[in-house]
């Protein structure tokens, strides 16, 4: 009898979000777990048609600037996540980036990819040294910041939300992996076919070898811009969430 009693509170639990699977362990701290809490981002619910392009790893001297072009012709407004130490390296092209209406997001300084259990003072400082360079070419902080490798564990996450910098990763389907080079169809379609209101798309602007991102851009963008999708940075598409309009609406009803 206790058995089944037992059986039937996990089961209420689990319906009312009361309990975690294991009656009596703590809460996981998975991604339904930052994501309501607000202390991380996958992607954002929205009822509006738009899509957020984000870049790592550059800036890059011809790469970065190639997908500028392009961006430009389209006026896709999208968020960059860069490398400190690339900031250093090319600030004219950082500077771009901001001038033309995009955002730039820390990326660490070294690109390190954080060993869990991760360092509380590694993350600080490659964040603090990456928000130095942003401060030098933008004359402001970022807010937003994405590990390398999309690693994270609850020390990076509380650390970098108390500097202020909200951990951005990815919609789980657009992972474009153009880092591999798997061709300008398998990009384009992957994020095409894919498409979904709210999503975050993972490229980058600074890649070993020839990039094929410039050119699954070219197929891409006036793709869904066809069916009705606007690019937005990734701080735009936060405050487009579902929820931030709903608190809009009320603040505009007092």
């Amino acid at each position: 009898m206790k058995s089944v009693w037992r059986t039937a509170a996990v089961a209420a639990a689990l319906v009312f979000g009361m309990a975690s699977p294991a009656l009596g362990s703590p809460h996981i701290k998975d991604r339904y777990y930052y994501e309501q809490r607000g202390e991380m981002i996958w992607e954002v619910p929205t009822a509006q048609k738009v899509i957020a392009l984000t870049f790592d790893d550059g800036p890059d001297p011809s790469e970065t600037d190639q997908i500028l072009d392009v961006l430009q012709q389209y006026n896709a407004k999208c968020t960059f996540f860069a490398i400190g130490k690339r900031i250093a390296a090319y600030p004219e092209v950082a500077r771009r980036v901001i001038t033309e209406g995009h955002e730039l997001a820390n990326h660490t300084y070294n690109h390190v990819y954080f060993k869990k259990p991760i360092s509380e003072q590694q993350i600080q400082e490659e964040l603090e040294l990456t928000e130095k360079e942003i401060v030098k070419v933008s004359g402001r902080h970022s807010s937003l910041f994405r590990p390398p490798g999309g690693m994270y564990d609850e020390t990076l996450v509380d650390v970098s939300n108390s500097m202020g910098l909200k951990p951005v990763l990815w919609s789980w389907h657009q992972d474009t992996r153009d880092w591999n080079r798997p061709g300008v169809y398998s990009i384009s379609s992957r994020v095409i076919r894919n498409a979904r209101n709210g999503d975050i798309v993972l490229f980058h602007d600074h890649v070993h070898g020839q990039s094929q991102t410039r050119e699954a851009l070219k197929i891409i963008l006036p793709e869904l811009q066809k069916q009705g999708f606007r690019f937005v940075t990734v701080s735009e598409l936060i405050g487009l969430s579902d929820a931030q309009q709903a608190k809009n609406r009320r603040n505009l009803a007092f």
